[in-house]
């Protein structure tokens, strides 16, 4: 239905227009259609025709919007204003109907219409045409060539009047069609998110719900199922759901760059989400997530999210969400797979049944492992928090990230290319789990490297020192070990032959304390020589003399 105006607005249409401003002009300005501003003005210059005019079949002098190719009209006598009658109209210059005009003969028109009008009026930038071609092969741009109109020429045309002529200029970069790319019986998959029906529970919670959708690009076939957040686990676990459904896997899956699948969009080298990629090779299938914002790349599973709202879930509410997927599910059997596509011509599941389902890859024995995964910092100790309790990971990823993953049996740790560094038998909250291997060599004590480790570090000082080691070992036991370790500690002060002096001299005469050594040491003491046994001596009586001495006592005695 026409748009029908005020009388007042009408009456300020014709009067701006014959002050002489153009219809975008008076529309931009009274908020008001072009296509409106020029059926008016029509109407007002029908009303002024002579009967004569009429039967001669004279063509109107058509109102052009901006941007058309044919000469203006000519002013009307400011004694004839439009609307009145008394005063007869010079026949104007007939505007040319579409196909007339040099493109009609042939000719290429140099200035082609922009809005598909009849006819186009002058731009007020055309006496500057020569300045603004010469600044365009500059490089300039419209509101530069603007700024240099006003300061250079002192041109008062607006803005958008010398904009709308610079496209004009502008030659047209010749649009090419868009190329169609169809596939091979099981090479790819297209998925995507959209909408679903809400849920409504009997206590009257309603809750939003997302459909997922899986195409096969060759037969259509599809799989679609509803869930309430588009997580990562959840998102697999859809994908592992429609592989199982078709019985098969593609060789190429193609997502958009939704957070579950792709942590850094890149059309070149896309940041895959890490448990994706590893389902990706579970299932031996490529993920060539398309460009970021260009949702045609994959057009067969975009009309058919839509195809799903409309036909499927349109106008439906449901009260579980196993009651959307049973629903969903019989859809999809009984309605999309029987129905024959607009493109392939073809019934959906007779073509996926006879062609595609022996296409696809076979699927592993084996589910995709289920496992929870993340982020961790690797602390000072050395360790990484997993579910409340902490495990060991090599000393050279101190203070770095490194992803986690566990399934409640093992925990495993991998670098940020996703190679396994560690691997844990998951323990119950609050326990540590430390592995040899991750400690630093400068952080395991001689007492944890055992007696066996110091006497083989000691044998490098000498022979009496092991002696005087290994008797220390003998006669302290433990406490021995904090001993040994002092006697290293001593070589890196003092050289090996003055330790091994010592240790002899204290061993010579049973001292096994680490004090004696650093005394001997700071002295320099020479060992204890053995004394020689005397058999006689003038102080001491023979052996004879005690035994008789032992004969008269017992004598007595009795």
């Amino acid at each position: 239905m026409a748009n029908l105006l005020k009388m007042a607005i009408v009456e300020t249409i014709l009067t701006l227009r014959r002050r002489g401003w153009s219809q975008r002009r008076i529309a931009r300005e009274l908020d008001l259609n072009r296509e409106t501003v020029a059926r008016h003005l029509r109407q007002a210059q029908s009303a002024t025709s002579t009967p004569a005019d009429s039967a001669a079949d004279q063509p109107k002098p058509a109102s052009a919007p901006l941007g058309s190719g044919a000469p203006p009209a000519e002013p009307k006598p400011a004694s004839a204003p439009l609307g009145s009658g008394t005063t007869p109209v010079e026949p104007k210059p007939a505007s040319a109907p579409l196909g007339s005009g040099p493109a009609a003969a042939g000719a290429p028109d140099p200035n082609p219409p922009t809005t598909g009008a009849l006819s186009r009026r002058p731009s007020d930038a055309e006496p500057w045409r020569a300045v603004i071609r010469a600044k365009l092969e500059l490089g300039l741009s419209a509101q530069r060539i603007f700024q240099d109109l006003r300061a250079d020429h002192g041109c008062t045309v607006s803005y958008y009047s010398v904009r709308r002529f610079v496209r004009r200029l502008q030659p047209r970069a010749a649009e090419l069609p868009f190329r169609r790319l169809e596939c091979q019986p099981g090479e790819e998959a297209q998925v995507d998110f959209g909408t679903g029906a809400p849920i409504v529970t009997p206590d009257g919670t309603r809750r939003r719900t997302h459909v997922f959708r899986m195409v096969l690009s060759y037969s259509r076939k599809a799989y679609s199922e509803v869930v309430y957040r588009q997580t990562a686990d959840e998102f697999l676990r859809c994908l592992e759901n429609g592989f199982r459904h078709f019985g098969g896997a593609p060789r190429t899956l193609v997502p958009d760059n939704l957070k579950a699948a792709v942590t850094q969009p890149d059309w070149f080298d896309p940041e895959i989400h890490p448990k994706l990629r590893a389902f990706a090779a579970h299932y031996g299938v490529a993920i060539l997530p398309t460009r970021p914002a260009t949702p045609r790349h994959k057009g067969k599973v975009e009309s058919g999210v839509g195809y799903v709202k409309d036909n499927a879930l349109k106008g439906h509410v449901f009260t579980s969400l196993d009651e959307e997927n049973q629903h969903l599910w019989t859809w999809e059997a009984n309605v999309a797979d029987k129905r024959i596509h607009g493109t392939i011509r073809q019934q959906v599941g007779q073509l996926f049944e006879a062609v595609e389902r022996a296409a696809l890859q076979p699927l592993p024995v084996e589910r995709f492992p289920c496992f929870h995964e993340g982020q961790r910092s690797v602390h000072r100790d050395g360790h990484v928090e997993v579910a409340r309790a902490y495990y060991s990971v090599p000393p050279e990823y101190l203070g770095r990230r490194v992803w986690v993953r566990w399934d409640g049996r093992l925990v495993r740790v991998f670098n940020d290319r996703l190679e396994q560094i560690a691997v844990h038998v998951q323990h119950e909250p609050g326990r540590f789990s430390t592995q040899t291997p991750h400690i630093a060599a400068e952080k395991i004590s001689a007492s944890e490297r055992g007696a066996a480790w110091l006497l083989t570090q000691i044998g490098h000082l000498g022979v009496h020192a092991v002696g005087w080691a290994e008797a220390v070992i003998r006669l302290r036991g433990l406490e021995g070990m904090r001993v040994l370790q002092g006697l290293r500690s001593l070589a890196r002060r003092h050289a090996a032959a003055a330790l091994d002096q010592a240790c002899a001299v204290a061993h010579s005469h049973g001292e096994y304390r680490l004090r004696t050594i650093r005394a001997l040491l700071a002295r320099s003491v020479a060992p204890q020589a053995p004394l020689p046994f005397l058999d006689e001596h003038p102080l001491i009586r023979s052996l004879a003399d005690y035994e008789q001495l032992v004969h008269d006592s017992c004598q007595k005695e009795r």
